[in-house]
């Protein structure tokens, strides 16, 4: 694994980024909820592109394996709680979305803060949050297109995704625990 900073992967990673605030200018400033639920589109749909060129490229980084999963939380956080507050999210969906997001970060900063552990992304992870930017992002279309597709659509993905990410929540709270027996078994030998 490199230390490089400057690489393709980050690139994109730092582009996705760059997006989230467009992302809420379009939603907020410029009252889109449908041109902001095609580029969260876009944002998602080039999810998987990042960590796909590190290993083509052999551009795998340090920064990368942070950069790509922040890029993540930070776009979804922004779509959940920027279309819970613009009424574009039903509220049981932002809801169940934030709650497992701020477990998830707080179990992450603990085992690195106290472990020096990493909690590695799953592919399941990345499978539901593919899913959940497609629902998220249907919600946005149908708030400023109001085609029945994208509502049945949204609500079809959402489900499925809501439990695939739970599930894959549960596994890193056990990814976490064995983060902190390992480090007791270190600190005891």
């Amino acid at each position: 694994m490199s230390r490089r900073v400057l690489t393709v992967p980050n690139l994109v990673s730092a582009i996705r980024l760059g997006l989230v605030p467009l992302f809420l200018w379009l939603l907020f400033g410029n009252d889109n909820p449908l041109a902001a639920g095609l580029l969260l589109g876009g944002i998602g749909a080039t999810d998987w592109v990042d960590g796909y060129l590190a290993r083509r490229l052999n551009q795998v980084s340090e920064l990368g394996k942070m950069l790509d999963p922040i890029a993540d939380r930070l776009a979804i956080t922004a779509a959940v709680v920027g279309g819970w507050v613009a009424g574009v999210l039903p509220w049981p969906v932002a809801l169940a979305l934030v709650v497992r997001e701020s477990v998830i970060a707080v179990g992450a900063a603990i085992a690195a803060w106290r472990w020096q552990a990493r909690v590695e992304v799953r592919y399941l992870g990345k499978v539901a949050t593919f899913g959940l930017y497609s629902a998220i992002g249907s919600f946005y279309v149908y708030a400023g297109f109001h085609h029945a597709f994208f509502i049945w659509w949204a609500w079809a993905v959402v489900v499925p995704g809501l439990i695939l990410y739970y599930a894959v929540g549960a596994q890193y709270f056990t990814d976490v625990l064995r983060a902190r027996r390992e480090a007791q078994s270190v600190s005891s030998s």
